[in-house]
């Protein structure tokens, strides 16, 4: 479906029922699938065959879905995870192994951030973070002969700082490397990182995608423009033999556009088992068939809401990149014309105190450790994700005690600049 726009792919694309078939996705719930040969089931295991033998590494219902989020973001293979998490994993891991370099932008998702630093590195796999303002030359300084993969997000959670796609895709291409673009919060509905020069797109499923809070998952998305084997020296894992399947040297069975994804699959999803259900699967394609119309109306209200809390006397700052007092409002124009995402942030005037009380008078926005969903909900890192620092530490990291993040919904935008009005106006001084 690629000729079609994207409100049709969101409905349409990836399952595409014959004659007689289910209408919906078909959820297949089993672990296993019957053949009736051991030569039927032997070419399923040497790649020669398309099929299933195992939902650990395919599912009919994921493969469905996967490809209609294959279809959104224009790429040409993609797989389905348990979570986000392991899609930034498994994209990484992919092509880095022990002895590698990442470079990657500081302004990430924590736990993206301590995957990559800590966990990663007890791996024996390195990585420099930049920050994503850094100009050309800063960002050309941190690779290395044994870089390996380049990795940021387009809108940073929940720094929301909006990534330079193009100038970092032009350096890691000249270091012969791939940019990772983890696009969570735009979606391809407002943003597709392949067309800016991304090589490939990870997704936390759980978030816009999903968008009911009801299933934990992750995607990742090969633009199959990368061309492996041109630097074949940096990626053995593509281009040599893999005795643990058979001798198949992925990059040229499969070519740019199936490499990545297959051995993705073939090996690591093997290893590491991190599925997403049939299950999950199907609540996920539930949202994407209506993830065009939800997106505009978080990007909606979220605008409305920023405007009226930068007007607030009892407001520090807003940061979003919709105001055009944002740093990075015109780097927003070029790569989210149509708006970024739902999600606001925002410091009180008084502190960790105001944000208590702020917090604490709110009707109708829940205080949750989520985002990104139909509900608005908010949360104040200094007294949760973040309360063992002090004050003085949060400042240092760039999370003001008196900060709130707040992530709209899809409710009315009147009722709640309504709830967050009454919430402010109950902060005494």
């Amino acid at each position: 479906m690629s000729n079609f726009k994207m409100n049709t792919k969101c409905v349409q694309s990836g399952y595409r029922p014959g004659n007689g078939e289910p209408r919906q996705v078909p959820i297949i719930q089993s672990t296993t699938f019957k053949y009736n040969t051991s030569e039927d089931m032997g070419k399923l295991f040497d790649l020669e065959a398309e099929g299933y033998f195992y939902t650990r590494l395919q599912n009919p219902t994921n493969d469905y879905v996967a490809a209609k989020i294959c279809d959104m973001e224009g790429g040409t293979a993609a797989m389905l995870t348990s979570s986000g998490q392991a899609a930034n994993f498994f994209a990484l891991f992919n092509i880095c192994e022990c002895g590698s370099h990442i470079v990657a932008s500081s302004s990430i998702y924590g736990g993206t951030f301590n995957l990559i630093a800590v966990t990663m590195k007890k791996m024996g796999i390195d990585v420099t973070f930049v920050s994503p303002d850094a100009t050309e030359e800063e960002i050309d300084a941190a690779f290395k002969e044994n870089t390996r993969a380049c990795f940021g997000e387009t809108i940073a959670n929940p720094a929301l700082t909006v990534f330079d796609i193009e100038k970092w895709a032009k350096i890691a291409h000249k270091h012969g490397v791939p940019l990772i673009v983890d696009n969570t919060f735009p979606t391809p509905v407002n943003c597709r990182p392949i067309e800016w020069g991304a090589d490939i797109v990870t997704h936390s499923t759980t978030k816009y995608m999903d968008g009911h809070g009801a299933g934990v998952g992750g995607a990742i998305v090969d633009s199959g423009k990368f061309d492996w084997m041109a630097h074949k020296d940096k990626f053995p894992g593509l281009c040599t033999p893999d005795e643990s399947y058979h001798g198949i040297t992925y990059a040229e069975k499969f070519g740019n556009a199936g490499a990545f994804i297959t051995k993705c699959t073939a090996q690591l999803m093997r290893d590491f088992g991190s599925i997403q259900s049939p299950q999950n699967a199907y609540l996920l394609n539930l949202g994407l068939e209506s993830l065009h119309v939800r997106i505009a109306r978080h990007v909606e209200n979220a605008q409305a809401v920023a405007e009226f809390l930068e007007a607030n006397p009892k407001v520090e700052y807003v940061n979003y990149s919709g105001l055009k007092s944002n740093k990075y409002y015109k780097l927003a124009q070029k790569y989210l014309p149509k708006g970024g995402c739902g999600v606001v942030s925002f410091e009180l005037k008084g502190g960790r105190s105001a944000a208590s009380q702020f917090m604490s008078q709110l009707k109708l926005i829940a205080i949750e450790t989520h985002v990104a969903d139909a509900r608005s909900c908010c949360l104040n890192p200094a007294s949760s994700t973040h309360r063992q620092l002090t004050d003085e530490q949060l400042k240092e990291a760039g999370i003001p005690a008196g900060l709130v993040r707040l992530s709209c919904g899809i409710e009315d935008k009147e009722d709640l600049i309504k709830d967050i009005k009454q919430a402010l106006d109950s902060i005494k001084d």
